[in-house]
Formats: C-alpha cells, structure tokens, sequence
C-alpha cells in the first residue's frame, strides 16, 4: 500500500484503520505525509513551469534571431539555456562577433552595456534592468579625469566592471583573465588601475610597473576571509584551492592559484586533482558540475552569492524577448570612445 499516491483524506481514513496506532501518532503522520505530497507537488509543478518557459524561449529566440549569453555567475536554469555562458572577456569576444539580431544578456548592467558598444547596430536586452554591479559605482569618469590631471604621465586601465563613462575616459579596457597581459601591453611605467584593489593588487606582483589602485571592490570577494580558507582546508584537507584575483591579497596568499571564472572551470577539468575548494560567487559550481561532473567541487564560502547575478530568472529572459524590452543604449559619443579602450584590450 503506497500511502504517498492517495489522497489527503484517503490517507487520513486509510491511517485510521490502524487502531493500533496512537492518535497523535497518525495525526503526526498525515501531517508528514501531507506536507511531503504538497512539496511534491510544488517540485513537479516548478519542472513543468521551468520546460514550458525554455520552450517558449527557444521559439522567441528563433523568432528574434536571437543569442542568448549568461555568465557564470547566472542560476543554473539561465545558465542551461543561455547560446554561450562564460566570464567576462569571454562574453565580451562573444559580443563582438555573435551574429543575431538581437543580444539577450543574462548578466549585469556593465556588461549589456559593452555588448551594445561592440554592437551598435544590435538590439542589447538585459532582462533583469535593476542587475547592477556595485563595484561598477564606485569610480565616476569625473574622477577619471581627476585622476588623469594628478598622474599626466600614467596609462589608465579600466576594468571592464565599470560604467561606459569611465571606459570612455580610459585607455584600455581589461578582465580578471587578462589584466596581467594588458598592463604588459601598456608602454607607460605608470598605470592607474581601477576601479578593483584587490585585482590591482594581484596584478602588480606581476608587473614592475608602478600600479596606482583605485580603491573600489567587489563585495563578494572582498569578504572572504582567511577565516574561511582554514575552515575550508579543515574541511576539505585533500582538495586544492582555487581563489578569484579580486579575493584579498592574504587569501590569495593562502590558494594553490588564482585564476578567473573561465579559468578555474578550465583547470578543474584538466587538473589531475579530484576534489576543488572553488574561491568564488557560487553560481560557477553549475558550469562545473555540467563540465567535469566526475570532480568534487566546494564552495570556499557559501555566502560568496552576488544578488544581483541571481536577479534575472526565466520570466525575466522570456518576456525580454516578448517585448524586446528592457532595451540596454549608449550614447554614441560615449560609446565610440568606449569602443576603443574595449577593443584594445580585445587585441591583447
């Protein structure tokens, strides 16, 4: 008798048969038994909701002549449905190469903002409008400039985690995955780099450069701790710590390596270790799990979540497509000068 395929009631009176039963007892088991088919339920009706929405994303997609891109950090159902998912460079190449009608990103503001700068042309939708990047707030092109008249002689190098205004008053763009290779690009000996210290940071012990960091950074990595790479290593005494450049110097410090999202997933395949303490926002772990699913991968801190990557959902992506809104512009004054400091990195 499988008391999780009746009904309710016929569970109640089914249980009531029982005499031998205690009736607290079965009141404590239809109440078990209840919840869990209602659960059940909830699960079943979220799957069939879940396949009916990326159905009907693929149509407006075809419709469209649309691409989707994702990035890492994306929930898992965006990251399934998403045409590529990657870091930030390489939705960047993919940006400037894709071609469609129309750019579906599943990201951040910044980053649907450089996809409409490479693509004019395109129309760029960034489904989740309020997706912003707070560390993309904390520098302004006014102190670009600011900075500009202090050190005449200095390269500036903008992280691509930064609004339009400040790429346009930049010189080069850059990533967490080529941030080193482009201050080498760079002939000045002085690099204004901004808007992330930490990633300043990292590179610098690259580079005899003389490295000027901006004081911004971003929240999710700032706040993983050394704290958390001991409980992590306690945990986890066999597995190799993988940390994200933007982490504070003593974490990465305490790593086997930093590397960029793209960069982690691709050593985590191809390194002959098996298990992963992964230093970064948690929404990476899905591409892991898809990539190499015979490795082990853990979370360096389970409150390593950026809210905003979690924002857009698959509502979000499908009515984006409906209406071909939210529609993402860019002033074309501040867009071409933008689109130079981009595309030399892209060159790098």
């Amino acid at each position: 008798m499988n008391l999780f395929l009746r009904s309710d009631i016929a569970l109640w009176c089914n249980c009531l048969l029982f005499d031998a039963i205690d009736t607290r007892v079965k009141f404590t088991i239809v109440k078990c038994i209840i919840l869990h088919n209602r659960e059940y339920k909830k699960v079943v009706n979220k799957s069939n909701m879940t396949e009916n929405l990326q159905d009907r994303i693929l149509q407006l997609k075809e419709k469209r002549n649309a691409t989707i891109l994702a990035h890492n950090y994306q929930i898992p159902e965006i990251q399934d449905i998403a045409d590529i998912v990657g870091d930030s460079l390489e939705l960047a190449r993919a940006a400037s190469s894709v071609e469609c009608d129309v750019v579906v990103f599943c990201g951040v503001d910044f980053m649907a903002e450089t996809a409409c700068i490479l693509n004019p042309e395109k129309t760029v939708l960034l489904p989740a409008e309020e997706a912003c990047c707070p560390m993309a707030q904390m520098i302004t092109a006014d102190e670009v400039r600011m900075l500009r008249r202090r050190f005449p002689d200095a390269a500036v190098v903008s992280y691509v985690n930064t609004t339009a205004e400040v790429k346009a008053e930049s010189d080069i763009c850059c990533t967490s995955s080529n941030a080193i290779n482009v201050v080498r690009s760079l002939e000045q000996e002085q690099v204004i780099f901004l808007p992330d210290k930490n990633l300043a940071n990292y590179v610098a012990r690259f580079s005899s450069k003389e490295i000027l960091p901006w004081q911004g950074f971003c929240f999710v990595h700032d706040r993983i701790t050394t704290d958390d790479v001991i409980k992590a290593r306690r945990a986890h005494p066999n597995a190799k710590l993988l940390v994200h450049p933007e982490c504070r110097p003593e974490v990465i410090d305490m790593a086997d390596i930093a590397l960029s999202t793209s960069g982690m997933i691709k050593h985590v395949c191809s390194a002959p270790d098996k298990e992963f303490i992964i230093g970064t926002e948690t929404g990476i772990l899905h591409q892991m799990e898809k990539k190499c699913p015979e490795k082990i991968c853990y979370p360096l801190s389970s409150q390593a979540i950026c809210t905003n990557m979690k924002r857009t959902d698959l509502v979000m992506v499908c009515d984006s497509l409906k209406l071909l809104k939210p529609r993402i512009t860019v002033p074309e004054k501040i867009a071409n000068m933008a689109r130079k400091a981009i595309e030399r990195m892209l060159t790098v």
